[in-house]
């Protein structure tokens, strides 16, 4: 998190533990560093790690990892492509949501302008381009592919969750 003018290194022990000019390249040859930068952070540790719930699990199923793939771009294309987008900070909800991409926003930093900022360099001021919203894409798809490693690609039936 970041303290005053000491952007990006540990609260604790001051070490810079992010190459950011790495980060801030958005370039998918980089996703594994990207993805193991965004883990020392402690909130993106926890996104990492969190158990999906039933509900996000059995969309992701459902979806299948091509439907993925174009409802995370929609996704980033209507919430955070946008400069200043309204609510910015509030349009991701958090785990148990029952949506697998939000839990891989929050884990890949691209849930917010604030956190696309701070994580990947871009000012919260001006519209993404193609570029960006493929790699933002691809962070989500990779994320998911790594939790949910057991999606086929075009989806499944899957019956719903029925309350009690």
């Amino acid at each position: 998190m970041k303290v005053s003018d000491e952007f990006g290194k540990c609260r604790y022990c001051g070490i810079e533990l992010v190459d950011w000019d790495c980060v801030y390249k958005c370039d998918k040859k980089n996703i594994s560093y990207v993805f193991e930068s965004l883990k020392h952070e402690y909130f993106r540790h926890y996104m990492w790690h969190v158990e999906i719930d039933q509900h996000a699990v059995n969309y992701a199923h459902r979806k299948g990892k091509a439907g993925i793939r174009t409802t995370a771009e929609k996704k980033i294309r209507e919430h955070i492509a946008i400069p200043n987008p309204p609510y910015d900070g509030r349009q991701t909800p958090r785990e148990g949501s029952g949506n697998p991409i939000c839990y891989a926003q929050h884990a890949t930093a691209t849930c917010c302008r604030k956190c696309l900022e701070y994580w990947h360099g871009i000012s919260s001021d001006r519209t993404l381009t193609e570029q960006e919203i493929a790699y933002f894409t691809e962070l989500i798809v990779r994320y998911i592919n790594e939790r949910l490693p057991f999606l086929t690609e075009n989806g499944e039936k899957v019956p719903p969750i029925r309350s009690k």
